[in-house]
């Protein structure tokens, strides 16, 4: 054990004095770039250091393994795209470059792209973007996806380029690339006017290059969209327009509409939904059994939930951690801390064991209702049994401290928490970019074992690996 807690400390002072490439500080102001899926997070690249031959750069390119590579491509892609001279030609610029365009490369450039939009340079960031986009598309052996084609719509979309964006849509149409649910998304978030809205609903549902797979057909790709902004009254009309166009329910349509009518406040409607669903033979899943728990929660129905639990259990669906948190949400929202407090006991006895959302949903229940010493107690037992607080648990304690007027103790739980997320940023980094697999796994065990060892460490290293 000595021997190890040696050598993990080895590591840590070499990790510490390797020599990073990077531009800026440790604010996150740094050259590079940062990305939503499968993120290829900040590089740094010391032009000091590199040729200006393209042979050259492409040897270099070749010691590394593919993932560096096209981090390395996005990244000189980036550097085209900062020249300010407005005789500038991208196009020639792109083409000594000589770099191969590829699905993934056009993805994470306008990605970068994409992160970058601010309401300074929109503009520019709309131009540059398109003509990255075009550059491609001229390029043989390319052929833009749908997933291309909606990237560079949502960039259009930030920047508030919206006549664009649709003549982007007529194009991808005209070049024969399917329409997405995600297509769908990005254009009903431009509709601020109802009107306009169903006239985009009504295209989609007759376009026959909609490709609205996995769902069991249109109608259903775009309920779902519609629930994830909230667009509660538009899922009512698309509901009545999908029934005078002969299309039946399933199961997923009954969810978003029952929880649509709930939200809109109309009860009546959301129970002659489920027994319309019963009738037809639909039986209530994983999904209608939280929907209706979140119901019975908020209307402060213990009872019904309870007997709801032994209904589920009777089909034989177990209730789930989410089942539980979901019903002790809405008994607290409710103010009903007692029945929290049984549901919590009983989703331990039933093999249930609490996870972070669990503990912080009865957190924040204690702390609105002003006892915050049962918070700190469900805090304290959360850390014993080794769930790892997130921000919202921190933000509920935190301002029970300042209600209980224990400032100090709030301010140094604010700065804990900011050390956290600075320590859980670096393992990420490291996981998306350390090179050298083994040696993540030691310092991940290290972090394991012994916090406190490696806190300092962690604080201190760039966000950023050496190759």
């Amino acid at each position: 054990m000595v021997q190890k807690i040696s050598y993990c400390l080895n590591i840590s002072r070499i990790l510490c004095n390797q020599p990073f490439h990077c531009d800026g500080d440790d604010n996150g102001d740094r050259n590079g770039f940062e990305l939503v899926e499968e993120p290829l997070k900040k590089m740094c690249v010391d032009t000091n250091e590199s040729d200006d031959s393209s042979e050259d750069v492409n040897y270099n390119r070749r010691k590394f393994s593919p993932r560096i590579r096209l981090k390395m491509d996005v990244e000189r892609v980036v550097n085209v795209f900062g020249q300010d001279d407005p005789m500038f030609d991208f196009g020639l610029a792109l083409d000594e470059l000589h770099i191969k365009p590829s699905v993934i490369l056009v993805r994470e450039v306008l990605f970068v792209m994409l992160k970058r939009i601010n309401c300074e340079n929109k503009g520019r960031c709309a131009k540059l973007a398109y003509k990255f986009f075009v550059w491609c598309s001229q390029q043989e052996g390319y052929r833009h996806t749908a997933n291309s084609y909606n990237l560079i719509m949502q960039i259009f979309a930030e920047c508030e380029e919206l006549k664009a964006m649709w003549r982007l849509v007529d194009e991808m149409i005209e070049n024969g690339v399917p329409a997405t649910a995600r297509t769908f998304n990005i254009l009903i978030c431009t509709c601020s006017e109802a009107g306009f809205a169903r006239r985009l609903v009504v295209k989609f549902v007759k376009s026959k290059s909609f490709n609205y797979r996995p769902f069991k057909h249109s109608y259903n790709a775009i309920l779902q969209c519609l629930l994830v902004l909230n667009q509660y009254k538009l899922i009512e009309w698309v509901y009545q327009q999908m029934l005078l166009d002969g299309f039946s329910s399933d199961i997923l349509t009954y969810n978003i509409v029952m929880f649509a009518k709930y939200r809109l406040g109309k009860l009546y409607q959301f129970h002659r939904l489920l027994d319309e669903m019963n009738r037809h033979g639909l039986s209530p899943d994983f999904h209608t059994y939280n929907i209706l728990l979140h119901v019975l929660g908020k209307g402060d129905k213990p009872l019904a939930a309870l007997n709801l639990l032994s209904h589920m259990r009777e089909t034989g669906m177990e209730p789930t951690v989410l089942h539980f948190t979901t019903l002790i949400d809405g008994l607290s929202r409710a103010g009903n801390l007692d029945a929290c407090d049984y549901f919590f006991d009983e989703m331990i006895k039933n093999g249930c064991m609490p996870d972070v959302v669990a503990y912080t949903v009865m957190i924040t229940g204690y702390v609105v209702a002003g006892e915050f010493q049962k918070a700190q107690e469900m805090f304290n037992e959360m850390i014993s049994r080794g769930q790892i607080p997130n921000v919202f648990t921190y933000n509920s304690m935190i301002r029970g401290l300042c209600l209980a007027g224990k400032f100090d103790e709030a301010f140094s739980m604010l700065k804990e928490m900011e050390a956290k997320v600075k320590i859980e940023k670096r393992i990420a980094m490291w996981r998306a970019e350390c090179a050298d697999s083994e040696l993540l796994d030691v310092i991940l065990d290290m972090y394991e074992c012994n916090v406190h060892l490696v806190r300092d460490v962690l604080l201190q290293t760039p966000i950023c690996c050496a190759y």
